[in-house]
């Protein structure tokens, strides 16, 4: 079974897409993003503000 559903992973896809171009900015700061993790990151957290199938976050 998949962890993440189509229309998550074409978030991240966009999100990596951005990043290789240098436009993906950073939330309330719009500081362009620098570290592929943090782009991949950001595409999570729009998919999941989406409702998109994808893993909850880790509890601390």
């Amino acid at each position: 079974m998949a962890k993440y559903g189509k229309k998550a992973q074409k978030k991240v896809k966009r999100a990596m897409r951005e990043y290789s171009q240098g436009k993906l900015k950073s939330g309330k700061s719009h500081k362009t993003v620098k570290s592929r993790k943090q782009a991949i990151a950001i595409g999570i957290s729009e998919a999941r503000a989406r409702g998109y199938k994808v893993p909850p976050r880790r509890s601390r």
